[in-house]
């Protein structure tokens, strides 16, 4: 069984279309076809039905579209692995991340690490968190940095970063008072929050339940974007993770104020691995450089409580 014959399936699967599979990879389709009667030889099975409407795979088909895809890739890491061997400081590394910190977090660091190591090529997926972990055990990502991840196995936690949530508003909004603000003083502000398929609107829920208190957010969004344009114009106060807003506190736009006492909502940055899979040189780098950059802004946020 050829790669390539691999490769076709795998195309065709994930476009549903001789024709399209064979533009995309730049064939004829009988190309194609001849493949993958070659794939249906060598297993002894029908691999898929063909129809006007397109392909349908069979169950063999179906069993071998799971394991296609991880092999193609795993194929494709062997062959990075082998050029590092050559010495050669080239390569790809691809991260799955969620949640509007952690877009943040990676910015600053991709832009930092890509100067130093100018050959290397990155792509960066935004999804859940729980897509994120499943893609690194699928070997579609090497690191997944994940934000209210829940508990799943197979991945290793090489680094987990604590943050909390503070009240994030402008300089002149009536909040900036305080040093710290008590929950219940909340009600007295427009909020602005994220909708309630986001972990921290859950957490922030059953905090509000907790405390006897009636949420009224007067927005209700999915974009963090939104969110701090809302709190910079003055029409809402919001609940982020200074890291978050970063830039707006260091120009003096918004302040990140602590909720007091321990009311606060607390969650973690993990920094995820698989734990059977060897990293290519690119992609341990990287992850050494983004763990270096986690604990530098852990230190400095026990140094400024301190």
């Amino acid at each position: 069984m050829q790669i390539r014959a691999l490769m076709y399936f795998d195309e065709l699967v994930r476009t549903n279309s001789m024709r399209q599979a064979a533009e995309n990879l730049n064939v004829a389709p009988t190309a194609i076809s001849r493949q993958i009667e070659n794939l249906e030889h060598h297993f002894g099975a029908p691999l898929v039905e063909r129809s006007a409407r397109g392909v349908k795979l069979t169950a063999a088909g179906e069993l071998l579209a799971a394991r296609a895809g991880r092999t193609l890739r795993e194929l494709d890491h062997v062959q990075q692995l082998i050029e590092d061997l050559k010495g050669l400081q080239r390569g790809h590394v691809s991260i799955y991340a969620n949640g509007a910190t952690v877009t943040n977090l990676l910015a600053p660091v991709l832009a930092e690490f890509s100067l130093n190591y100018p050959q290397l090529r990155f792509s960066v997926t935004i999804t859940s968190a729980r897509q994120a972990v499943d893609a690194v055990n699928s070997a579609e990502a090497d690191i997944a940095v994940t934000l209210f991840a829940p508990a799943m196995s197979g991945t290793k936690v090489r680094l987990r970063s604590e943050i909390a949530y503070d009240l994030i508003a402008t300089p002149e909004h009536p909040a900036a008072a305080y040093a710290e603000i008590p929950i219940r003083k909340l009600t007295d502000y427009a909020l602005a929050l994220p909708e309630k398929s986001f972990g921290f609107r859950q957490a922030f829920d059953a905090l509000f339940e907790k405390e006897g208190l009636d949420l009224d957010p007067v927005f209700v969004t999915s974009s963090l974007e939104m969110l701090k344009e809302l709190v910079l114009s003055g029409a809402a106060v919001t609940l982020l993770p200074a890291l978050t807003v970063r830039r707006e506190i260091e120009a003096g736009q918004l302040l990140a104020i602590p909720l007091s006492g321990k009311t606060g909502i607390r969650t973690h940055i993990d920094l995820c691995i698989a734990p059977d899979r060897q990293l290519s040189f690119a992609a341990t780098t990287l992850l050494d450089f983004i763990e270096t950059f986690m604990r530098e802004l852990t230190d400095s946020r026990t140094e400024r409580k301190g």
